[in-house]
């Protein structure tokens, strides 16, 4: 069993502190619910356990059984077993698809994969996430919708098969269809021992697989720990209940998006005068 453990972190992006102190553990087969209103630190923290040189460590470890991964290169913490799902992922014309998956897998094994065996694994998973097999041989992402780029995520995450998946608003932009196709690929993965953490503003996924625990990030810090009824009630109530009950106050950002679980979006365009 892998176990992945963030202890006391402290990050700053461009001299402001952003984390300050996030610690909690996951193992193995776990699904963990990140929550928390924009501009909190939900994508600071997943950007900072992957290396994203924008993000300054100033405090903290993030220990991947045993050994601090913030020490290593971006691509060994990967090789490690962290694979990251982003909420944007991004077109990259030129590279093909399926020799950028040949070459992610290769590098994470001490012996090459066998054509053969890479492009039966490859096709099993283009079915399983209903992306044609036609596009491995497109650019990466390159022409995809938004719908198919979250989808090569998870093909991704399939091939790679990590000890832990880090899922960035995986579900945001799509419809019903989809949000249950990538649940039941979450779920398949849980099953075959990765854990998760994910951030998402919609219930619904949260639903549709197996939540573990529930972390409600606010102000930088692991505010509230609880079970998935977290979730029900901030979807319901959203956040307010927070400072009523807790003593929490969320802190105000000037380019905060508030739209989150437990808002309504056109309520806050109408209120805040914007498109």
């Amino acid at each position: 069993m892998s176990v992945l453990e963030i202890k006391n972190l402290h990050v700053s992006v461009e001299g402001k502190e952003i984390l300050k102190g996030v610690s909690f553990k996951i193992q193995s087969g776990e699904v963990v619910g990140l929550l928390g209103p924009n501009g909190n630190g939900k994508s600071t923290l997943f950007a900072a356990i992957m290396g994203n040189p924008k993000y300054k460590i100033l405090a903290g470890e993030v220990l991947l059984d045993g050994v601090n991964i913030l020490e290593l290169s971006v691509d060994e913490r990967s090789k490690a077993g962290v694979f990251l799902g982003f909420q944007n992922p991004v077109e990259i014309p030129g590279v093909i698809s399926a020799d950028f998956y040949k070459a992610a897998i290769n590098a994470r094994s001490e012996k090459k994969v066998s054509l053969y065996k890479f492009y039966r694994s490859l096709e099993d998973s283009c079915k399983s996430v209903e992306l044609p097999f036609e596009f491995v041989n497109r650019g990466l992402n390159d022409g995809f919708s938004g719908g198919e780029r979250k989808r090569n995520e998870i093909l991704q995450m399939k091939l790679l098969d990590p000890k832990f998946a880090l899922l960035d608003e995986i579900d945001s932009g799509l419809d019903v269809d989809a949000i249950n196709l990538i649940s039941k690929s979450i779920v398949e993965q849980e099953q075959k021992g990765t854990g998760f953490i994910i951030i998402s503003h919609y219930a619904r996924l949260f639903d549709l697989i197996n939540v573990s625990r529930v972390l409600i990030l606010v102000n930088g810090k692991i505010a509230l720990k609880g079970d998935a009824s977290l979730i029900k009630r901030i979807d319901k109530e959203g956040y307010e209940w927070l400072k009523k009950e807790h003593n929490i106050e969320i802190e105000e950002e000037e380019k905060m998006n508030r739209v989150s679980i437990g808002t309504c979006a056109t309520k806050e365009v109408i209120k805040n005068g914007t498109k």
